[in-house]
């Protein structure tokens, strides 16, 4: 929102101050900029504290700031809730000298510059990363099928339990009679969800070389989020 030195010689540009301000909490003598000042210089007179709370606020901030920055200028300037009153002149004056380096319209307390813009990413990217939750975990069981009764499923097991991956843990396991002399695997494992696939752990790990010596198949008995 731009006010220019121009609209604030109106209501309409002290309403548009009012609003820039309104709900402000930096506002402190230590953080008066000088553009604060060149606005503070093109005010005609103190806005009503009734009537704009926030910017009377921030009038009598900038007041206080630049008595204290010209005390020869200064000296006996009281800052009432009135509008201000020729004994205020001393102030506004040196508010004007203060902004005689630059007497073109501007963007009410100016743009950000690059390296406060960096900062505040920064600040945000700081509080995203402490704000962002552990990814979520599933607890999955899973038979792993051999090709015949002549499988070794000692040799499966281990085979199995070779694949390693980030966010994979292989849990207990047992042998289950399916018939004819054959037994599946049944083995659990806990998987990092944004880690792991299963499928692809199946398609791609699973049932191709060398460990599809062992595995005919394998299917997804019970997915669990933990």
């Amino acid at each position: 929102m731009a006010v220019t030195f121009s609209d604030l010689h109106t209501e309409t540009g002290v309403k548009s101050l009012e609003s820039f301000l309104s709900g402000k909490t930096y506002i402190s003598g230590n953080q008066i900029t000088k553009d604060d000042v060149k606005v503070y210089a093109a005010l005609l007179e103190k806005p009503s504290a009734d009537l704009y709370p926030s910017a009377s606020k921030w009038y009598d901030c900038v007041a206080s700031t630049i008595a204290s920055s010209f005390p020869g200028k200064a000296v006996g300037v009281s800052i009432s809730s009135q509008a201000p009153s020729a004994e205020a002149a001393p102030v506004k004056e040196a508010a004007k000298e203060a902004a005689a380096d630059d007497d073109d319209d501007l963007d009410l307390f100016g743009d950000e510059t690059e390296e406060e813009k960096k900062a505040a990413e920064a600040r945000d990217q700081a509080k995203a990363s402490t704000k962002k939750k552990e990814s979520g975990k599933s607890s999955v069981l899973m038979d792993v099928k051999p090709w015949d009764d002549e499988t070794d499923m000692k040799k499966l097991e281990e085979a199995v339990r070779s694949v390693e991956l980030p966010g994979l843990l292989w849990g207990a396991s047992k042998l289950v009679p399916v018939g004819y002399g054959i037994k599946k695997l049944t083995i659990m494992m806990t998987i990092v969800d944004d880690l792991v696939s299963v499928d692809t752990l199946i398609e791609e790990r699973l049932t191709v070389e060398p460990i599809n010596e062992y595995v005919q198949s394998c299917d997804i008995v019970a997915f669990n989020k933990i």
